[in-house]
């Protein structure tokens, strides 16, 4: 599903020295693998995830996803608009911070994306409150994130990033903001998303107990992956 190949990322901060973020990290993901990250905080875990999820640039590697290379020789291969639409219907994204609009109910929420590129809002309604519904949800259909347990809605935040089937979903502490009862649930139910749907995961967490139930898991030390 994704190999990534000696990627490496550098900052430089006015008036400071380069900092190395990433140095050559390899990484391959399976089809319908739970893949999770564990790591000191500043250790490039994120960093990592913005690369695969074309948030940001790599200096050098190469990024292949579903046999295609999407990212080699200093650059994206496809254009800003083919990217954008290459990253909205393959890759799925969940935060530690959920993002939902507020003014907005949970079905309106994971409805957008999809309304926003067909201009059809009732199928897209339809298929958000089915999401919504399997995912233990059928009763919150219409409302607010402010009137929704943290637990619910990072999973809102899930179906959102369900909607367009994607291939891949990078998620970054998903449970950072949740308590254990509601890290269990999480997880757990990101592990059944995985399999029923074939859907590939890579999540960052501090989280060691629960990181250790995924496929695999690895340790990023000082920009290098290490198998756990």
């Amino acid at each position: 599903m994704l190999e990534a190949r000696n990627i490496h990322k550098s900052y430089t901060l006015p008036g400071q020295k380069k900092i190395d973020i990433l140095r050559g990290i390899d990484l391959t993901v399976g089809d319908g693998e739970m893949v999770t990250v564990v790591g000191a905080s500043g250790s490039g875990k994120t960093t990592l995830l913005n690369m695969l999820g074309t948030l940001d640039t790599p200096d050098s590697g190469e990024i292949i996803f579903n046999g295609e290379p999407i990212f080699r020789d200093g650059h994206y291969t496809l254009p800003q608009k083919v990217l954008a639409a290459f990253r909205n219907r393959k890759i799925g994204f969940v935060f530690q911070f959920h993002h939902l609009l507020s003014d907005f109910s949970a079905v309106e929420n994971v409805a957008m994306a999809e309304f926003i590129a067909t201009g059809k809002l009732n199928p897209a309604k339809e298929k958000a409150s089915e999401m919504l519904e399997k995912l233990g949800l059928g009763n919150r259909l219409n409302h607010l994130p402010a009137e929704l347990s943290g637990g619910e809605q990072q999973r809102v935040a899930i179906a959102r990033a369900l909607m367009n089937s994607p291939m891949m979903i990078l998620a970054d502490e998903p449970s950072g903001n949740l308590d254990s009862k509601n890290s269990s649930i999480l997880y757990d139910l990101m592990a059944n998303l995985s399999k029923e749907h074939r859907t590939s995961f890579i999540i960052v967490t501090h989280n060691e107990e629960y990181a250790a139930t995924a496929d695999r898991c690895l340790r990023m030390e000082d920009g290098i992956l290490h198998r756990n």
